[in-house]
């Protein structure tokens, strides 16, 4: 079960990075957020109906979701959707694949669990790799400034899917499943990024386009409602920092789709980057038992 949790997290949020860059566009980002994640609160609230699994929560279970709706369902992905203006999609994918690096940092401030050795070396491979497939972004003489902004957006971005990890980890050992979560976690960040946008003044434009309605609808219902709560539920199965070892492989399917699809050219210290990256990861998880050397 773990397994396909696992497999159903990569494909799906490692291809979710080419679709947040084709909902950019005439319509604001914040309108496009608040349109994915209402539809996505909508069809998953339907779906438990239906099935008679209606979420209900209770009051202390309330404020775990409204910190979801916070940190992972309205700020993470306004920062992302920001961030693919000035980088291409792949890259933000590599600097949300150091998710286990903000993880690690917030167990040890929040949980008082003090990083092992093999934590500080992966983690210092995965920042190396991630500045070497920045570096010839960042040395442009055009794109510096906004790769800069771009890098700057995608780590906030991680910090608070980081931290939406801990809260659901905490309310899951406080009995609240990740089906009685998530749908009030979307309501709240519906609630939030509404208001923001009337504060921001933007008006609810209506997308006409058919690649924004098919995106828009690929991040709503695979992206947000069925990966979120195949990765959640490995959060509260296997813990925060294990459960981020299904970021290895993003990178892989979303500098793929990148490649294809938006230009993005690999050169040597790239894939350095990549390899160190990769490699800095696996460091962090240490390498599954299936791969790992039998004795004779």
């Amino acid at each position: 079960m773990n397994l396909t949790l696992y497999l159903a997290t990569v494909l799906i949020w490692g291809s979710t990075w080419i679709a947040i860059a084709w909902q950019l566009g005439p319509i604001p980002i914040e309108v496009s957020v608040l349109y994915r994640f209402a539809l996505a609160a909508l069809g998953l609230f339907a779906l438990l109906t239906l099935s008679g699994k209606f979420p209900r929560l209770p009051r202390q279970g309330q404020g775990y979701a409204a910190l979801l709706g916070a940190l992972l369902f309205s700020t993470n992905f306004l920062c992302f959707y920001h961030a693919t203006q000035y980088i291409p999609s792949g890259l933000s994918a590599v600097v949300f694949a150091c998710a286990s690096i903000f993880n690690g940092l917030n167990l040890w401030l929040f949980e008082k669990q003090k990083p092992s050795r093999q934590w500080l070396q992966g983690s210092l491979m995965g920042l190396i790799g991630t500045l070497l497939l920045f570096w010839p972004s960042l040395m442009s003489s055009n794109l510096g400034a906004q790769a800069w902004k771009g890098l700057a957006f995608a780590c906030a971005g991680t910090l608070c899917f980081s931290l939406g990890n801990l809260v659901s980890a905490r309310g899951q050992r406080q009995g609240f499943t990740v089906l009685q979560m998530v749908p009030w976690g979307m309501l709240y960040g519906v609630m939030l990024l509404f208001g923001w946008v009337q504060l921001l003044g933007q008006e609810l434009v209506w997308p006409t386009g058919t690649r924004y309605w098919g995106a828009l609808l690929y991040l709503a219902l695979f992206g947000s409602v069925i990966a979120f709560t195949a990765y959640l539920t490995l959060v509260g199965r296997i813990g925060a920092s294990k459960a981020a070892y299904a970021t290895v492989l993003f990178p892989l399917v979303a500098l793929g789709l990148s490649t294809l699809y938006e230009g993005f050219v690999w050169q040597p210290v790239s894939m350095l980057g990549m390899a160190v990256c990769l490699l800095g990861n696996l460091v962090i998880f240490g390498l599954p038992k299936r791969l790992k050397p039998q004795p004779a």
